[in-house]
């Protein structure tokens, strides 16, 4: 992408933990990437990495048809770090022995550090960590030596003199306090990076590759109110001012105030030409007498494509469409065996856009984690509230309302999603949380107000924290939040009389129900 003139590569075989390896490495100042673990070194050399990375992953290094790393990777000379599968691999390309270990180590475990230099600088002699492995190194690789061990693991760590380490353990997750000290280490001891890495640079390259993609052409951008598209459109226009037309679809699924809020900061406050279009009506016609929620996710994809075509086909000019896509996106879309073939994963902001549109894509946040996009944003002058806001589902509010959408259940809804939310800010925990919102479940319950028996919907609250929404757990919000959010809804929201509180983690539960 040539963002960048330190490149750490991250060589992905099949961690789940593989992207947060790359996060790490970035919020340590270093652009880092995500390849394929059997990527040829020719390809690797040809993009000058500063140091190499080797993930972990399910397999074990003995077994025939084990994923490997190109053996000239190893020997080049660039300063390389193997976690967990990573170092088992370093050490059996090498020339060391590995096998099954005696007992596994899954969770938490100590390592005792023999040598407090290099990856263990200024660290303490013993360090709490993450382990998730059922091989163990038996023998190091000749010129080998041990910087640390656990109770279950001999060599927990090895290192060489030509720049070559291994680590037993995960230091990006964290459940090991001290993993970015220890990637710091590798980085910047080890292999002399310097933390190039920041937003500023990133938006002088990005506009500039923008201005070299585009020329004079047209840009339309789809916004949907959430940070990635907001991020992408403001760059875009920095890039190329008055070459940019911004399509908003208002699908009636929206949460109060959105569409305003987005008209006000594009239009008025970055001075960004915005198209808003009225389709509720179409939308919730789609949505009738609908209860699966696979069948609302394909007909809200498919009336926004429909509307999205009509309304650019009245545009004239328009050669180029911007998408929010992030490099979670990118990475997701592209199996650990075909990363060299980056396909196209159409970002949910835009509905799922045919890949016969016939506008040619601008993405200039399709290396970027949703931290640095918030970096980014800010960075750009967009306000606080826009770039922090949490996560929200492409299928909007439908996804929230369990069973038939209708208008009436929709207001309901963003009443009571209103007052989770300005609560949750009030209290100064909006920013602590991965997302906070209301479902409206198909239930109904007997209640009491005033004198009066009523039967009213009951609605749900949830609220978790998460760091990238692939896990999360649930908010141990204050009583006196929770009591207030219930009070207001009860009293504010007509139709409810009863609220409850979801306290299921994911796994094994999805963040959103439906």
């Amino acid at each position: 992408m040539g963002v960048a003139r330190e490149l750490v590569l991250v060589l992905d075989f099949g961690s789940q933990y593989s992207q947060l390896i790359a996060r790490r490495v970035r919020e340590a100042g270093v652009y880092c990437e995500l390849i394929p673990g059997t990527t040829p070194w020719a390809a690797i050399r040809d993009r000058a990495p500063s140091a190499l990375i080797l993930s972990g992953g399910p397999a074990s290094v003995y077994e025939e048809g084990a994923p490997r790393c190109d053996p000239a990777a190893l020997d080049a000379g660039v300063p390389v770090l193997g976690i967990c599968y990573g170092m088992q691999l370093l050490a059996y390309q090498l020339g060391g022995k590995v096998a099954p270990a005696g007992k596994r180590e899954y969770g938490p475990a100590s390592v005792q550090v023999a040598e407090p230099a290099g990856l263990f600088l200024d660290l303490p002699s013993e360090l709490p960590v993450w382990m998730s492995h059922g091989d163990t190194i038996l023998e190091a690789p000749a010129g080998f030596r041990r910087l640390a061990e656990s109770e279950n693991s001999t060599i927990a760590a090895m290192a060489d003199d030509a720049g070559r380490f291994g680590i037993a353990f995960h230091p990006e997750v964290i459940h090991t306090p001290q993993g970015r000290e220890i990637l710091r280490n590798f980085l910047y001891q080890v292999a002399g990076c310097r933390g190039t890495w920041k937003p500023a640079a990133f938006i002088e390259q990005a506009t500039e590759a923008i201005r070299a993609q585009v020329g004079d052409g047209r840009v339309l951008c789809a916004l949907s109110g959430g940070v990635d598209s907001a991020v992408c459109a403001t760059l875009v226009h920095r890039a190329i001012p008055g070459q940019l037309t911004c399509l908003m679809v208002d699908n009636g699924l929206l949460r109060r105030d959105e569409r305003r809020r987005v008209e006000e900061v594009m239009q008025r406050h970055l001075g960004i030409e915005l198209k808003t279009v009225d389709a509720s009506g179409e939308f919730l016609a789609a949505l009738e007498g609908v209860i699966d929620p696979e069948e609302k996710r394909k007909r809200i994809g498919a009336t926004f494509i429909k509307v999205f075509e009509a309304e650019a086909a009245s545009l004239t000019g328009v050669d180029f469409l911007a998408q929010g896509t992030l490099y979670p996106d990118v990475i997701e879309s592209t199996s650990h065996d075909t990363h060299n073939a980056h396909r196209i994963k159409t970002h949910h902001n835009v509905g799922g856009l045919p890949a016969d549109l016939r506008f040619k894509l601008v993405e200039p946040l399709r290396y970027l984690f949703k931290d640095e996009v918030r970096a980014i944003g800010t960075a750009l002058g967009l306000p606080e509230d826009m770039v922090h806001r949490q996560p929200f589902p492409g299928p909007g509010l439908a996804v929230r309302i369990i069973g038939e959408v209708t208008r009436e259940r929709l207001e309901t809804l963003r009443a009571a999603d209103w007052i989770v939310v300005d609560e949750i800010k009030s209290t100064g925990l909006y920013r602590s949380l991965w997302q906070s919102f209301a479902i409206l479940t198909p239930l109904q319950s007997v209640g009491v107000m005033g004198d009066y028996r009523t039967y009213g919907n009951v609605v749900a609250v949830r609220a978790v924290q998460s760091e990238d929404g692939m896990t999360a757990d649930w908010a141990r919000l204050p009583y006196e939040v929770l009591a207030k959010i219930s009070t207001r809804i009860v009293n504010e929201v007509p139709g409810v009389n009863r609220v409850v509180y979801d306290i299921s983690s994911k796994p094994p539960s999805t963040i959103e129900w439906e």
